[in-house]
């Protein structure tokens, strides 16, 4: 007897084991074991459907050991219908077999190899992405809806049998071929960057969106898929794509293939069009579409013929000029054998620096201005920094005009030349030597802020200084600011010297045509330090480069700006750096504006385009000069339309390298007096999206006697005349933040930011002068005589 009950004992006890869910894996067993109530681990309730975002999901959740014996037994994994074990280190999910009434399983972000889940077949939710699959077999598991496996290695995927599946996610695998023709529910495909060949979906009624990016695709079949809206099949192989069916597309994207014809006649409902970098030689893009429909062709430099809704042709000529193909040729006669023929004039150009004609050894004219006309439309293009230049036109005869900013400097050959197209070859190559033409010294300087100013930051500049004439020039640059609100952080190069306020560069062999920069990194004061310095504050700069060789001209030797501290800003914007008023004897000279712009979207902007109207009843448009930009870039002028081109900048949209700008200067028209004012803006276009327009700077003419109080009351200046030294003496208790020095002809020689009471004016010619002083409360202005 006694053995018999022992017997007894053994087989309750086998009985007991055998319910108990082998899960060899303890990370796996370990997140089970934590299921509760109060995180999102397990659920015994059914799946519910969110109508509002399409998904489904539950609203309470369960412990699995019920018991609390530290064992899952195979009645509590029973229960179980949501669990969730991702980013837990599993690597061995053995044990999920017992699961056999899951609904939603994710194991997404831990380290599997393979799993089984072919008899759980109540699921409707599988996530199994990011991990290290290479196979996946969901044969026959009906009641699935949405599978996402993406980011695995996953070579093999057997979807054979899923006749309810809606959504299917299996981007970044390894597959070489996919079967969907099962999936009659499919509404949503992502099978990005795997190594497919070919694709075909037909007659899958449900379908609503297809993204089929970033694999070997050279052969796809769309037929048949009549609610389709969202197609994307970029960077693939395609030679042709076929959508004739697909009338409810709303958005194609079949960028970077070798497309060489596109017809979207049949998608009326399209709103967006990506087929860059292809092959394209014709668009057919007449559709009748009421509302516009974004477009972008970019790279496409074999385009000829455009095929359009009449009432878009003047936007999709719009949509040629971004895409670099201006003479394309736009109409809505799609019977008609597309037109134009596109042809390349070409070149470099070279500064003769040894006089023994140009050669390869000579060094490149940057930033050329060309005249292009046809006898009837004329424009202008400024090539880059490399010298080397490129043009395209339309068929026919274009004479090409040479034009240098300092044309008494040099002479040029040849001064111009025709080519007549298609009687000449394409492309046509003319290269310009350009020779010296007696001898001139000059130079310029220029300080560019290229964030702004604010309170407790670091501010960033470029010290700009080149070589406008035709020698070699050694000198020195120093720049001027108020070390007590301004802190020097780091510059590159290293400065030469330092003194109270004051900075100074050494530079040698600055060769013509050259330009260089120093990067200057300065911390402003915060409203905390002492002297504070707060939002709206004005910091004052004096920027001046002076040669070993008397300079030809001289005034823009000095670059004064007067920088107003911000507390925020758009960081796409436009500046005069002259500021809000120039003087009369200003007028006629050069004014300097920087455009800066940032990419705040969530992908790097490929190409970038400012454009910036010019008021030409103010500026005098033949005299802009691009003088320094973030960036490579070259310069169109068509009428008073000036468009600086960022092609294939890839400007990044995170915070530390999303940041560009240029920089250019004009001369005012001499005609403007007293009182005038002269405003400018931009348009800044990221990829031809909707441009942003930046703020409207205005500046006024503005004679330099206007004060806002009378020196004698407030100031005390002495001697007068002075020889070495000028004294001055506030009172009533102001403070004078700085100080300026200007000739008779109204321009800046001289600007201090010490606060001290004496100037050292030592070096100043002879003459009259005005001395005006800064103060919290306001300026004022006095003359005097310099012995």
């Amino acid at each position: 007897m006694k053995k018999l009950y022992f017997l007894l004992f053994l087989i309750i006890g086998f009985l007991a084991n055998a319910q108990i869910v082998n899960i060899p894996d303890a990370n796996f067993k370990a997140k089970l074991l934590s299921a509760s109530p109060s995180n999102q681990i397990a659920s015994t309730s059914s799946l519910v459907y969110n109508s509002m975002n399409g998904t489904w999901g539950v609203y309470s959740y369960n412990v699995i050991d019920s018991n609390n014996d530290g064992e899952i037994q195979v009645s509590e994994a029973q229960a179980i219908k949501w669990l969730d074990v991702s980013n837990s280190n599993i690597s061995n999910i053995s044990g999920i077999e017992a699961f056999i009434n899951l609904e939603h399983l994710s194991c997404l972000s831990n380290q599997l190899t393979s799993i089984n889940i072919q008899n759980l077949t109540n699921l409707v939710q599988f996530n199994c992405s990011n991990n290290q699959l290479t196979s996946l077999n969901l044969q026959s598991l009906t009641n699935l809806k949405s599978v996402w496996c993406s980011d695995n290695q996953i070579s093999n995927l057997n979807l054979q049998g899923l006749l309810n599946l809606r959504l299917l996610n299996a981007n970044n695998n390894q597959l070489a071929q996919i079967n969907i023709e099962d999936l009659e529910s499919l509404e949503i495909l992502f099978i990005q960057n795997n190594l497919l060949t070919n694709f075909s979906a037909h007659d899958l009624t449900n379908l609503n969106s297809i993204i089929c990016s970033y694999n070997q695709i050279n052969s796809i079949s769309v037929q048949g898929l009549l609610n389709l809206e969202y197609f994307r099949c970029n960077s693939n192989q395609l030679t042709s794509l076929n959508v004739d069916e697909l009338t409810k597309l709303k958005e194609l994207d079949c960028d970077s293939n070798f497309i060489t014809t596109l017809n979207i006649e049949n998608l009326s409902k399209l709103e967006y069009l990506k087929c860059s970098s292809n092959q394209l030689l014709s668009l057919f893009l007449k559709n009748g579409n009421e509302s516009s429909c974004t477009l972008d062709f970019f790279s496409n430099p074999n385009l000829n013929f455009i095929c359009a809704d009449a009432e878009e042709i003047d936007y999709v000529q719009q949509q040629c000029l971004y895409s670099f193909i201006p003479d394309c040729n736009v109409n809505d006669y799609c019977s008609f054998t597309p037109g134009g023929t596109f042809y390349e004039i070409s070149g470099n150009t070279k500064l003769d620096s040894n006089n023994n004609g140009c050669d390869a050894s000579d060094i490149n004219y940057s930033n050329l201005n060309f005249s292009i006309t046809d006898g009837t439309n004329a424009g202008s293009l400024i090539v880059n920094q490399t010298g080397n230049y490129n043009i395209p036109v339309s068929a026919g005869n274009h004479t090409i005009t040479p034009n240098l900013e300092n044309p008494s400097y040099f002479n040029i050959f040849p001064t111009s030349f025709t080519v007549d197209f298609p009687t000449q070859t394409s492309p046509f190559t003319q290269d310009f030597c350009v020779t010296a033409n007696g001898v001139h010294h000059d130079v310029e300087v220029v300080l560019i802020p290229t964030v702004p100013a604010r309170p407790g930051f670091d501010a960033n500049y470029k010290l700009i200084y080149r070589n406008k004439g035709n020698q070699v020039e050694n000198g020195s640059i120093s720049l001027t600011f108020d070390d007590a609100k301004l802190d020097f952080v780091s510059s590159n190069p290293v400065f030469n010297s330092t003194a109270v306020n004051n900075l100074t560069w050494n530079y040698t062999n600055l060769q013509p045509f050259e330009t260089r920069e120093i990067a200057l990194v300065l911390n402003v004061n915060s409203p905390m330090e002492i002297p504070a310095v707060n939002n709206g504050d004005q910091i004052n700069f004096l920027a001046e480069i002076t040669p070993f060789t008397n300079d030809e001209i001289q005034y823009d030797n000095i670059f004064a700006i007067k920088q107003i501290v911000v507390g925020s800003y758009d960081p796409n914007d436009k500046t005069c750096l002259e500021g809000t008023t120039i003087t009369p004897s200003e007028v006629g000279n050069y004014v300097h504006y920087v455009i800066r712009f940032e990419n705040t979207g969530t992908f790097p902007a490929e190409n970038i385009v400012v454009k910036d109207m010019i008021d030409l009843a103010k500026f005098d448009i033949t005299t802009l000069v691009p003088l320094k930009s973030s960036h490579d870039f070259y310069t169109r002028i068509n009428g008073n339309k000036v468009e600086f081109i960022f092609e294939n900048i890839n400007l990044d949209f995170n915070d530390a390298t999303n940041d560009g700008y240029v920089v250019f200067k004009i001369k005012t028209k001499p005609t403007l007096v007293v009182g005038n004012t002269f405003t400018n803006n931009a348009n800044i276009y990221f990829d031809y999206n909707f441009p942003i327009t930046t703020n409207t700077y205005t500046t006024t003419v503005a004679a330099l006697s206007t004060q806002d109080f009378d020196f004698g009351t407030y100031f005390t200046l002495y001697p007068n005349p002075a020889k070495d030294v000028l004294n001055i003496q506030a009172k009533q208790g102001l403070k004078i933040n700085s100080i300026e020095i200007y000739n008779q002809l109204g321009q800046i020689v001289m600007a201090s930011t010490n606060t001290l009471n004496t100037i050292d004016v030592s070096n100043l010619a002879s003459g009259t002068y005005f001395v005006k002083i800064n103060t919290q409360k306001g300026s004022a202005n006095v003359k005097f005589v310099k012995e």
